[in-house]
């Protein structure tokens, strides 16, 4: 059987969980610590970075982009998440890009650093008490990125058009892992909510709904599909 080594609020490892249950594919998950690498993972990955996807023992898939094309050519007989024409699949790209690297640099990685990562590094290494000016930083750009992904569907039925892609992928694996908080003001973006609500009803983010990270529990609504 297929496995992926993964962080539970790792928002990499998320979007592949998710791409796996949308394509069908069983996998055993392994967990990996980010704080704690074990030296297997740079054996398998020199850049010992998460996620990595495992066909089989000896056919290692190393990053998320990596990782997420292999599938598309692999797996999609049953679902593409790459869908459309020329133009069409380049918009899944730029907004998968968008969340990669946009989001994930404004908001999901201070909030899951500064609240997980550093609670469990060691002192010398930079763990600590939590940086409250850049999660707060982060919460205000968070708002930003509700916006617009209210702009989006306003627009178009899922993210990046008629059809759900891997840009809804992206972009829930990481807003799920800030959400995991609770701290989301879902109120204020009621579009944004609508189709976070969507991909939170979905078969494939059920597993998603049942992590825990321990010692922080998840915010009160975070499994409740009808927040």
């Amino acid at each position: 059987m297929p496995s992926l080594i993964h962080f539970t609020l790792d928002p990499f490892s998320r979007r592949m969980r998710l791409a796996l249950g949308e394509y069908g594919v069983h996998a055993d998950l392994i967990d990996e610590a980010p704080w704690e690498p074990s030296a297997d993972i740079f054996e398998i990955n020199p850049a010992g970075t998460l996620p990595v996807y495992l066909e089989d023992s000896t056919s290692p898939i190393c990053g998320v982009e990596a990782i997420g094309e292999f599938l598309e050519e692999t797996k999609a007989e049953r679902a593409t998440l790459i869908p459309g024409d020329a133009f069409e699949r380049a918009e899944v790209r730029r907004l998968v890009g968008w969340f990669d690297t946009k989001f994930y640099a404004e908001v999901s990685e201070p909030v899951i650093t500064e609240k997980v990562i550093r609670r469990f590094l060691p002192r010398e290494a930079g763990g600590g008490g939590m940086d409250t000016t850049r999660v707060r930083n982060a919460m205000v750009r968070l708002r930003e990125h509700l916006d617009y992904i209210g702009h989006l569907v306003d627009r178009r039925t899922w993210l990046a058009g008629d059809q759900l892609s891997l840009a809804d992928l992206a972009a829930a694996a990481h807003v799920s892992a800030v959400d995991y908080f609770g701290d989301i003001p879902w109120a204020e973006y009621p579009a944004a909510k609508s189709w976070y609500q969507r991909m939170k009803s979905r078969p494939s983010f059920r597993p998603l709904l049942a992590d825990t990270v321990r010692g922080m529990a998840p915010g009160a609504h975070y499994a409740d599909l009808d927040f």
